[in-house]
């Protein structure tokens, strides 16, 4: 799976805060990605990241 700056992914389980939909900040060997709930940020290994991600629901709009 490719991921890019700005997408907004469904995680398998909900933050505490009752979200389970993210927006990426950071792509690389670490992912930083943003809840859109609460606005928390969050810093995961990107094996962590991948095994976590459900699916992707909107891609950003710049292709890199």
């Amino acid at each position: 799976m490719k991921f890019n700056i700005g997408d907004i992914v469904e995680m398998k389980k909900p933050h505490p805060c009752g979200e389970n939909k993210w927006e990426i900040l950071r792509v690389g060997i670490d992912f930083r990605i943003r809840c859109l709930g609460c606005k928390h940020l969050v810093m995961l290994p990107r094996a962590k990241f991948e095994k976590r991600v459900k699916k992707v629901l909107e891609t950003s709009q710049n292709d890199e």
